[in-house]
């Protein structure tokens, strides 16, 4: 039996892959691993610190922490053990000054994206994307 995906779903495809290949070009562009740019990004997402377990990308679990450790080596995080077996990762001062000219750039330009939406747009997105994640997440599950 055959299958052809329709050409909505074609471009959804190809525009979900344009995204990664921008996060990729992104961190090649500011001299970092996507594994680094994941633990930055979300590191500043939260604040400056959070969970290992908050970093949640696609990228495997084994490559999230060799790369910390290289950015624990390098000093621009440190993690500690936090409640019984869970690991938290803090930004250090040389993280910070990383970040300002790195994932805050990236950062910057999807703020300023997203304010050029309308409220409307961005609830519909933002819902529809929501949405598709969850439905597919089960369905893999259950297939």
């Amino acid at each position: 039996m055959e299958f052809f995906v329709d050409a909505q779903m074609k471009r959804f495809n190809l525009l979900t892959k344009e995204i990664d290949i921008t996060y990729h070009d992104a961190a090649l562009k500011l001299g970092m691993s996507d594994s680094a740019m994941v633990i930055l990004y979300t590191v500043c997402s939260y604040g400056g610190e959070c969970l290992l377990s908050d970093m949640t990308s696609g990228v495997s679990k084994q490559t999230i922490n060799s790369a910390l450790r290289k950015l624990e080596a390098d000093g621009v995080v440190r993690s500690e053990v936090f409640e019984g077996r869970k690991k938290k990762v803090y930004l250090t001062e040389k993280g910070r000054r990383l970040a300002k000219d790195t994932v805050y750039r990236v950062i910057e330009i999807e703020n300023e994206i997203f304010a050029s939406w309308s409220d409307e747009e961005k609830r519909i997105y933002i819902e529809l994307t929501q949405r598709y994640v969850e439905v597919f997440k089960e369905k893999i599950k259950n297939m």
